[in-house]
């Protein structure tokens, strides 16, 4: 977390009001998070920050790709994302970031580090299941989508199968009889 000195915002020294802060993304970033998830990252994130006088609300805004395996064909593509996370920070006798909206920093602060809630906004923006755009239109040409194809169990085998023996047919029809 050393390396995140960057994503420091001094808020002791802002006037009141509103405040743009803009921070490019990339692989480095998540190092520092020891999360190799992504084989490359490229996203912009922007940060609204309004200062009140008891008060700071943060609005959070990303956008851009993530590098990552497709579940299906384990082919690498770029997934686009984009989310976004409001923050309120308060004031109070002790640090508490028990609640997913509401942060409570010490009366001594002087700056807030908002590299985690970049982190999480990226992490959770992306889907749990990732499938390559081309898998879906049909377009997709690999190894694994044609091992997929092959073992593919066809409908007109089950349907072979579903018909019985008119035999045991005659023999539930005595099951029934009763």
């Amino acid at each position: 977390m050393k390396d995140l000195k960057e994503f420091n915002i001094p808020f002791i020294g802002l006037k009141e009001g509103s405040h743009l802060f803009e921070y490019q993304i990339g692989k480095t970033f998540f190092e520092a998070f020891q999360f190799d998830e992504f084989n490359d990252v490229n996203v912009k994130a922007d940060i609204t920050f309004v200062k009140k006088s008891t008060l700071f609300e943060f609005s959070f805004t990303i956008n851009g790709t993530v590098n990552v395996p497709c579940d299906i064909t384990n082919e690498l593509f770029d997934l686009p994302i984009d989310g976004s996370l409001n923050l309120v920070v308060k004031f109070g006798p002790e640090f508490n970031d028990e609640h997913d909206e509401i942060l409570i920093l010490p009366y001594e602060a002087y700056q807030i580090n908002v590299a985690q809630y970049i982190y999480e906004l990226i992490v959770l923006s992306v889907p749990t299941k990732r499938i390559h755009p081309n898998v879906t239109d049909g377009s997709m040409q690999s190894d694994a989508l044609r091992k997929l194809e092959e073992l593919r169990i066809n409908e007109e085998k089950t349907v072979e199968e579903e018909s019985t023996d008119p035999r045991w047919d005659k023999l539930k029809d005595l099951l029934t009889d009763k």
